[in-house]
């Protein structure tokens, strides 16, 4: 069975499907037309998420049998045309799921402890102790939104710092756990101290958290997204933030993350939001550490292997 990679993936990929019996194409440079003129020869396509996977260039995939996504997120990707033609879907949220709960913790513990701030402060000869008083995680309520993989890894982090952990998931049933307690939606909006999103982009998720649905918690809370940037807008984050609806806001991704070209209106609010003290961001690295970037590879070649014996 041949498979063609069309981006780049830690070095481990090729032997590890080789050892399958699996033959490797692996062009990390190659561009949509140069895909487009060789995808009907391969029966696997391993991807990131640099080509869309889109109805035009699936159609020239005459033999492919399954699209490997080495990574989470599945959103460029044309699943109803997928599920039409039988062809099979691997992903790996299993490994990087760790990496994005740390790293959710990490920003979180940022932003309570004032760490950026006191760090330049000091550099700058300035030792103000009063000014860089923290708060303390215990005793919150922490709402996550999505308890798939990414949320429960995150729920599972939070098990040591005296929190309740209340999470929601509209397409899971009895999942409460020794990390978390089942939640409506309404009871985080109610409850929650910290809301921790982690869910794919789709049709529903989308421009989900408007902010008239950030304006329904009953109290103000800090919001993590290490999930997708268009489930809520810059300017969303902006009106929160300046009507005190948010007190803060910790960003892995935005909505537009090619900051060469935003918007007019999303690079107003992009350089509003870059003023702010109570806004930490971060460049969609919470799933990408050294550790991560090999253990994709090895989760997404057992479940190719599993289920396609090499020809």
């Amino acid at each position: 069975m041949n498979i063609l990679i069309i981006d780049e993936m830690h070095a481990s990929i090729t032997p590890l499907l080789e050892a399958k019996g699996f033959k490797v194409n692996y062009s990390p440079k190659i561009t949509r037309e140069e895909i487009e003129e060789i995808i009907g020869d391969y029966e696997g396509l391993i991807i990131r998420s640099k080509t869309p996977m889109d109805k035009a260039l699936m159609e020239k995939a005459k033999k492919l049998k399954f699209i490997g996504r080495a990574g989470a997120g599945l959103d460029k990707i044309d699943l109803d045309y997928i599920r039409e033609h039988g062809i099979r879907l691997f992903h790996a949220p299993e490994g990087n799921r760790d990496a994005v709960a740390e790293h959710a913790v990490a920003m979180l513990l940022m932003l309570f402890n004032n760490l950026q701030n006191a760090d330049r402060e000091v550099r700058q000869g300035i030792w103000d102790r009063e000014g860089n008083r923290g708060e303390e995680l215990q005793g919150k309520t922490v709402g996550v939104f999505g308890y798939g993989n990414m949320g429960k890894a995150f729920a599972r982090r939070l098990s040591g710092f005296g929190v309740e952990v209340l999470a929601y998931d509209k397409y899971l049933e009895n999942y409460s756990d020794e990390y978390a307690t089942e939640a409506t939606f309404e009871d985080i909006q109610q409850k929650a101290d910290v809301l921790s999103i982690h869910v794919p982009l789709t049709s529903e998720t989308r421009d989900f958290f408007t902010v008239e649905v950030l304006d329904d918690f009953s109290k103000p809370f800090y919001l993590i997204n290490t999930a997708r940037g268009e489930v809520v807008s810059l300017e969303s984050l902006n009106e929160a933030l300046e009507k005190r609806i948010l007190k803060g806001a910790l960003l892995d991704v935005l909505e537009n993350e090619k900051l060469q070209s935003l918007t007019p209106l999303q690079k107003r609010s992009f350089d509003k939001l870059v003023m702010r003290t109570d806004v930490v961001f971060t460049p969609h690295i919470a799933g990408w550490t050294f550790q991560s970037y090999k253990k994709i590879n090895e989760v997404l070649v057992k479940k190719i292997s599993g289920e396609f014996l090499a020809e």
